[in-house]
């Protein structure tokens, strides 16, 4: 009897733990899911897709082609939700090409399946309430682009809620797992640091999300029904701006700073930055609009101002926001903050310290003043710089150059002018194509398959190019993924002798060799090896304090071995 009464008890507590489960996963479902901002179905707006020929597609009065570059040019026109819908329409190919290179890079960099599904969740429930701090206009255009994501990641949300949180993906990585995705330089020069007093501004977008994700860039000519026209250079499923320039003059990038972990959904600085292109003419507004703004990570807005005739940082971190005027006719910009309020900030002061920012900051300093006043060459030879302070050789890809060879893009930009440069492939080494925003937007019906770049005002490419030194750099990054897998699996690379000389011949003054090499060997449990690479990488140019304090730290385990 007494047998019984236990089970019953047993199967009461079981029931109501499966009650509990059903009822949580049930709350979860709902309080996770994200409903799209409007009923009306974009795959039934009665728009159709035209191709021209192969490479020009064009629908309504918006367009998209390949130049002979390898640019998509994308010109799009209308209310936000047509925005997204004709986006979406025009580079279908291009959205799900571009969400397959960004989750095959995500399974590179956290191959665990086990990690992955619970980043998902987490993920879903920290950004449970992001569609409230996006204005509904960008979530329109982000519901139309959203209908033409790929079929293939319904295991990884709905199409809306991906397309979403993408934009949010950034932010997310930088501040939770630090994961220095984003290592980006800038720099502003006017009046007397200006060749023609005008104001020159250069930036490399150094986002690396593998080589794949970067092979379909977008320079997108925007003319919505409010605010100003404006360019933006992007990807496809991106409505956020991380480099662009509207019609006013008035250009926006983004540099990221050390951040506090966040504790929910805020705005994509992507997101703000698209505001501020479209609705700011000057400083003082695009500061308005930052301010207003509660942001998921710290972030520094580079404002370019061809009313103001200058260039500003605006700083934001998770709770304030201050403009830094350096009060000069020159502005840097790397990765931390400048201003007094910020300065002692126990986060900036740790970045300034441990990570490449403050080393970069240097050598654009170094750089401006050897020309002292600046042209669009310069603006390029400076974004282009592969080595360190003192023009030291400190290995090709080192992050404290200005130039990593890894940059999505770098841009010149000329307000005063409406004309911007952008880099060609590969990085920013390839031909600079000038546009003029004047001319596209004066000129956006032209059904042709002509390009809208300027080519007697293209910045030629980079003479490293045809160096052996570039062929070495490639072949460097050939053997890297071979050491790294060896390393990934602890096993011996075929022709270990050879391969290794080739390795460190291919990049002998960069650290990274040597301590690959070095990981190599330990993970083979040939501590004696081990130990001489990591040596000869501390003798070199190491990134930064932390990657240094690594090396040091398994030099130590191999000689307790």
């Amino acid at each position: 009897m007494a047998n019984k009464r236990r089970r019953k008890i047993w199967l009461y507590i079981l029931a109501g733990l499966v009650a509990i489960i059903v009822a949580f996963v049930i709350y979860y479902n709902m309080v996770t899911r994200i409903d799209p901002p409007t009923e009306l179905d974009p795959l039934k707006m009665g728009y159709e897709r035209e191709m021209i020929e192969p490479g020009f597609y064009r629908c309504e009065e918006s367009w998209l082609r390949i130049n002979d570059y390898g640019l998509w040019e994308l010109y799009i026109e209308g209310k936000p939700f047509e925005l997204g819908v004709i986006n979406g329409i025009l580079a279908t190919e291009l959205v799900q090409a571009q969400e397959d290179a960004f989750v095959d890079q995500i399974k590179v960099m956290i191959p665990s399946e086990s990690y992955l599904k619970f980043l998902k969740y987490f993920l879903a429930w920290f950004n449970k309430d992001l569609d409230t701090y996006i204005a509904h206009e960008y979530l329109l255009e982000i519901y139309g682009i959203s209908a033409f994501a790929s079929q293939n990641y319904g295991f990884i949300g709905p199409k809306y809620d991906r397309i979403l949180n993408y934009h949010a993906a950034h932010d997310i990585g930088h501040a939770l797992q630090n994961m220095n995705l984003v290592k980006c330089t800038a720099f502003g020069v006017w009046d007397e640091r200006s060749s023609d007093s005008s104001l020159l501004i250069g930036r490399n977008f150094d986002f690396y999300v593998g080589d794949a994700f970067a092979e379909n860039k977008i320079i997108a000519f925007v003319n919505p029904d409010q605010g100003y026209k404006f360019a933006s250079i992007t990807w496809a499923g991106m409505i956020g701006v991380v480099s662009g320039m509207n019609e006013k003059g008035l250009t926006v990038s983004l540099n990221s700073a050390k951040s506090d972990i966040p504790f929910g959904a805020r705005t994509p600085v992507s997101i703000i930055a698209r505001e501020v292109l479209q609705y700011a003419s000057n400083i003082e507004e695009a500061y308005e609009i930052i301010s207003a703004r509660k942001s998921f990570v710290s972030e520094s807005f580079l404002i370019g101002s061809a009313i103001d005739h200058k260039a500003v940082v605006i700083e934001k971190s998770t709770d304030n926001t201050v403009l830094f005027d350096p009060g000069t006719n020159y502005i840097i910009q790397t990765n931390h903050f400048q201003s007094e309020f910020f300065m002692e900030d126990p986060l900036n002061i740790e970045n300034l310290e441990n990570e490449t920012s403050l080393y970069r900051y240097e050598r654009v300093k170094e750089l401006l003043d050897i020309e002292n006043q600046i042209d669009r060459l310069d603006a390029a030879a400076i974004l282009r710089d592969r080595n360190g302070k003192g023009d030291v050789n400190i290995g090709n890809g080192n992050e404290k150059a200005i130039n990593q060879l890894i940059a999505h893009h770098s841009i010149i930009f000329k307000p005063g002018k409406r004309e911007f440069w952008i880099s060609t492939a590969p990085w920013q080494l390839g031909t600079y194509l000038c546009y003029n925003l004047d001319s596209v937007f004066g000129n956006f019906e032209n059904n042709d398959n002509r390009s809208f770049y300027i080519a007697d005002k293209s910045i030629p490419a980079d003479t490293f190019l045809s160096k052996d030194a570039y062929v070495n750099f490639l072949h460097y990054r050939e053997l890297l993924k071979v050491f790294q897998d060896a390393i990934k699996y602890e096993n011996h690379v075929d022709e270990e002798e050879s391969l290794v000389v080739e390795f460190i011949n291919a990049n002998t003054e960069f650290f990274h060799v040597y301590s690959t090499l070095g990981l190599y060997y330990q993970g083979l449990e040939n501590c004696k090896e081990a130990a001489k690479y990591y040596k000869l990488a501390l003798e070199k140019e190491v990134s930064s304090a932390n990657e240094r304090e690594d090396i040091i730290n398994r030099l130590k385990e191999c000689r307790d071995e």
